[in-house]
């Protein structure tokens, strides 16, 4: 098989942050056929990797000296059901929010909770994508991916994915091995909606919904992320670009001492949950800005690309912050996307 390798390939519309930056090789990968012959590519030996799905938790702080997978096979089935589940496989190419919809027109509950977020499927696995009280390991099932190093197809189901918060397998021994083909979800034959986050359930009970529907807790989500969070295709985000740090009861404890208005979330294991928006916004960096680097206006969570910002940029608005977070509250953030 010849491989239709493009060379210094921009990449500028193909990550959410619209960063200026080149790629030594990029291929379009459509088929899984394809991988083994990027395997055994003389041309492309020794060449670093860069899976790519939608490009919405990268940033891109130069050009990239090697090769781009870009994942762009399509399919969505339902490929099975038992009493308690149906089941429907994705490619790793979907787009997330649309194979979301998907489901939803099927009558299927599960992932409504994780509407609009962008990206693509086979990268929501990697970071256990996650909002208003869902994760992406709720409902996973298995998946399949190339294995760089075996040349074969591996399969791994949720114990072998190791899912964290927003971790997991591929962040550590399959980073840069393996690379995700599709995904299989286990969508729940008896829903029942999750509104444990105020803002869902203010939201449904503000359109006066007395018994919610997936696709009614889907479109809550949905306003509430239009509400809060910028359109990447109008200003250039990642989504949130830190993680919410998690710190002991004990330091919990101190900072709500200091700090009475503190937002922090129990968590099973003893521990507290911190919201990083939060920090960031009193720390007075909401809506600020570093030459076209900036805070969102409406969450401080948020990085934003205001026209023609580099990565170096966004990274250094990031350091600015995380050293302003550490300063006052003794708490590390640690940023969501990876720096390329």
């Amino acid at each position: 098989m010849k491989l239709p390798i493009r060379h210094d390939y921009p990449l500028r519309p193909h990550n959410t942050f619209g960063i200026d930056a080149k790629a030594h090789a990029y291929l379009q990968v459509t088929s899984a056929d394809m991988l083994p012959h990027v395997r055994n590519s003389e041309a492309l030996a020794g060449l670093p990797r860069l899976v790519l799905g939608g490009g919405s938790n990268i940033l891109l702080t130069k050009d990239f000296s090697g090769l781009v997978l870009h994942m762009c096979s399509q399919g969505i089935d339902v490929v099975g059901e038992d009493d308690d589940s149906t089941y429907v496989r994705a490619a790793a190419g979907e787009n997330w929010h649309r194979f979301v919809q998907w489901t939803l027109e099927r009558g299927l509950g599960g992932l409504e909770n994780l509407s609009l977020i962008p990206g693509s499927v086979g990268a929501a696995p990697i970071q256990n994508i996650g909002a208003y009280g869902v994760e992406v390991r709720d409902c996973f099932f298995e998946l399949t991916a190339f294995d760089f190093e075996s040349g074969e197809i591996i399969r791994l189901d949720k114990a072998i994915c190791a899912f964290g918060y927003r971790d997991s397998i591929f962040k550590h021994a399959l980073r840069e091995r393996a690379v995700i083909l599709d995904v299989t979800f286990a969508l729940p034959k008896r829903w029942k909606p999750n509104l444990r986050y105020a803002d869902v359930e203010r939201e449904i009970a503000a359109r006066g919904i007395a018994s919610p529907t997936p696709r009614d807790v889907s479109d809550a989500v949905i306003a509430i992320r239009t509400r809060k969070l910028p359109d990447p295709s109008v200003v250039g985000n990642a989504g949130s670009f830190f993680k919410n740090p998690v710190v002991s009861s004990r330091q919990c404890d101190a900072l709500s001492e200091r700090y009475p208005q503190l937002v922090s979330y129990p968590q099973p294991d003893g521990s507290f949950k911190l919201a990083a928006g939060w920090l960031i916004d009193q720390c007075g960096w909401k809506g600020k800005s570093l030459g076209a680097a900036g805070v969102y206006e409406r969450q401080a969570l948020v990085l934003v690309n205001r026209g023609g910002a580099s990565g170096q940029e966004i990274a250094q608005l990031a350091a600015r912050i995380q050293a302003d977070v550490k300063e006052r509250f003794g708490v590390v953030l640690e940023p969501e996307p990876v720096f390329i």
